[in-house]
């Protein structure tokens, strides 16, 4: 088993966070584990992504050839079609259908849309706007990872007490809050695909 996961978005949009999710709960169930990332300006706006490599066995690249990834999750849909190249033919898009304009020509909302629903397997939720519902915005990381969780090869379990364990240190309501984006974000995905039953 390998799984392949390009993270992307923007500053201060938790991408580093989603990682950091996706290596405790696949150490926690004793897999192996690389991650490589890279980040664009540290201020908020600039680009920051990450590669995260899944697998029972020894891996040797942090790096993520093209073609090879299994998901790309995104928490802003225009930096999700920069690594469109990488995608598998039956890899999931997952991104937040809430732009982060930091641009004076960004491209039109609907354009990138119709960009991404050509590959069969996506995910576009506003999970900014969910995040915002359960009160707590900055959660949408959180949602885009429990939209796509059933893509993954880690547990529920495993995934929930990694959030845990990397938001208690701040408080149980926001351990909590993080908790509930997940589920959120699991839910709203399984009420328009069949990903649930991918597993």
């Amino acid at each position: 088993m390998k799984t392949n996961i390009i993270l992307s978005g923007v500053g201060g949009q938790g991408i580093l966070t989603i990682a950091a999710v996706l290596d405790t709960a696949a150490l926690s169930e004793n897999l192996f584990i690389k991650q490589s990332e890279v980040h664009g300006m540290s201020q908020r706006g600039g680009a920051v992504q990450s590669h995260v490599r899944i697998s029972d066995k020894e891996i040797f690249s942090d790096l993520i050839p093209e073609g090879k990834a299994d998901l790309i999750l995104s928490v802003e849909p225009m930096e999700l079609l920069r690594y469109l190249p990488f995608l598998k033919e039956d890899g999931w898009l997952v991104t937040d259908s809430e732009p982060f304009v930091n641009t004076n020509n960004y491209p039109d909302k609907n354009d990138l849309f119709d960009q991404i629903k050509k590959h069969p397997n996506n995910i576009i939720i506003n999970a900014t706007e969910i995040a915002k519902s359960i009160g707590n915005s900055k959660a949408a990381n959180m949602v885009l990872l429990g939209a796509a969780s059933a893509t993954l090869p880690l547990s529920e379990e495993s995934l929930l007490a990694a959030i845990t364990e990397l938001f208690q240190h701040k408080s149980e309501r926001i351990t909590n809050l993080n908790r509930e984006a997940f589920f959120e974000g699991k839910k709203v995905a399984e009420d328009f695909t069949n990903l649930a039953t991918k597993k």
